[in-house]
């Protein structure tokens, strides 16, 4: 029960930890220089589902990896989240076409990047907890 607690509660700070970095990309138009519409922003009702949902994907991190490198398991983790927000959410729930790519042509690399900040984040959490 601890670890399943731990790992959500460190993917909520990863889900933070997400939404201000994807709020500083569309701030700064980083996001928009790749010609990609994701905006992000620090409004509670923006980040709210944001954290909920990284502290459910950071149950992930109670599988059992092979790699113990924080940036290979975080590379590895962030692709599930990653897969599922291109090819579930954005087709068939946001109406944005397959991998989002309604949004622009770089969105799959940056619907990664921003997801493995949140992993990245989510292992260094969970490594400062335990």
């Amino acid at each position: 029960m601890k670890n399943f607690l731990l790992c959500f509660a460190a993917g909520c700070v990863g889900g933070v930890i997400y939404c201000v970095v994807m709020w500083l990309f569309s701030r700064y138009g980083i996001s928009q220089s790749f010609g990609v519409s994701l905006y992000g922003s620090v409004a509670p009702q923006w980040m709210y589902p944001r954290i909920v949902w990284g502290g459910l994907w950071g149950l992930l991190f109670l599988l059992p990896m092979l790699t113990s490198s924080i940036f290979m398991r975080s590379f590895v983790i962030s692709l599930i989240p990653t897969f599922v927000q291109l090819f579930i959410i954005y087709p068939f729930y946001a109406g944005k076409g397959f991998a989002g790519l309604q949004l622009g042509m770089m969105t799959p690399l940056l619907v990664w990047f921003f997801f493995w900040v949140w992993a990245f984040a989510t292992v260094i959490t969970l490594r400062l907890a335990r």
